[in-house]
């Protein structure tokens, strides 16, 4: 139990949350971009809305945001509504800036393993900012959250075994190689959260 007095001179103010909620998206959001142009993908949500996208064609941003919508409900009744109102904002955020990131970026030429890499590390980075500050990426985060909270599991064991499920459906949609890829950049992410985001390692409160 942290003191009262520790507790609120580390609590986040709300300027403090909209930065975290801004720049965490933002990250992620570019982390997709680069994944978008590499034509590979992570895992969870993200990773099934980006398999959705390759398959048929649709937007990213929309199918990201239609698919966590019933995760709010677990949210609000395990997280409370606070978590639920920033990951809202922040899976909204998301939806956003990948589909303005894909009309402002262009690139050329991307090497497939740089966007693996860069991007994982990007998403991971994003995705600590948020955690820091009370917030996930829908889906499978929001349940990464709620057992790390109770101390069950860390958020990154829990999400790379979940991310080992929707890996696995990439083999029906793009070729193998770009599966091992994916995978790559899906085990980047998940260390970059399980040795930056441990129980008792950062104290700040929102």
């Amino acid at each position: 139990m942290i003191p009262k007095t520790i507790r609120d001179a580390q609590q986040h103010s709300w300027l403090e949350d909209i930065h975290a909620l801004l720049a965490g998206t933002m990250l992620v959001a570019f982390g997709v971009v680069l994944y978008l142009h590499a034509q590979v993908y992570t895992g969870g949500l993200a990773g099934l809305s980006l398999l959705i996208e390759y398959a048929t064609g649709w937007s990213f941003g929309l199918i990201f945001f239609c698919v966590n919508i019933p995760f709010y409900i677990l949210s609000f009744m395990r997280m409370g509504l606070q978590f639920t109102v920033k990951t809202f904002a922040a899976v909204s955020l998301i939806s956003i800036f990948s589909r303005l990131f894909t009309q402002w970026i262009d690139f050329d030429f991307i090497n497939p393993i740089f966007a693996s890499i860069a991007g994982g590390t990007m998403m991971g980075a994003g995705m600590i900012f948020l955690f820091r500050h009370r917030a996930g990426v829908g889906g499978s985060s929001i349940l990464a959250q709620f057992l790390q909270d109770k101390k069950i599991m860390r958020a990154g064991y829990f999400m790379l075994g979940f991310d080992t499920i929707i890996i696995s459906s990439g083999f029906f949609v793009l070729p193998w190689k770009q599966v091992l890829i994916s995978i790559l950049g899906a085990i980047v992410l998940n260390i970059i959260i399980a040795t930056n985001h441990k129980p008792g390692r950062y104290a700040g409160f929102s």
